[in-house]
């Protein structure tokens, strides 16, 4: 059974911050520094399976685009393009960003 999905996704152009409403009634708001910190993508992450806080140049979100059913799609000005699943996007809820030190793993 798929998990909980977007239905609603707010990302003002200029803002610092991207909210989500999903379809089980949780509403989540991520900061861009977290989001693109914590990008997917292979480029920021390379392939060892674990995830770091990466410090990127730049936190403005460019472009936002859903994918299927299964996630979004960020893109950054200083990394290119992130797919962040539904999933993935729900295991960031919990991160405490004060918490996050650049380069170190973060368990989800």
């Amino acid at each position: 059974m798929p998990g909980p999905a977007p239905t609603e996704v707010h990302a003002p152009r200029g803002a610092s911050a991207l909210e989500i409403v999903w379809d089980d009634g949780e509403r989540t708001r991520y900061t861009h520094r977290l989001l693109r910190g914590l990008c997917p993508c292979a480029r920021c992450q390379g392939h060892s399976g674990q995830t770091r806080f990466v410090d990127g140049d730049h936190a403005e979100l460019v472009d936002i685009e859903e994918v299927g059913d299964y996630a979004l799609r960020l893109v950054w000005p200083d990394c290119g393009t992130g797919l962040y699943s539904f999933e993935y996007l729900r295991s960031l809820a919990g991160v405490d960003e004060a918490a996050l030190v650049v380069g170190e793993v973060v368990e989800l």
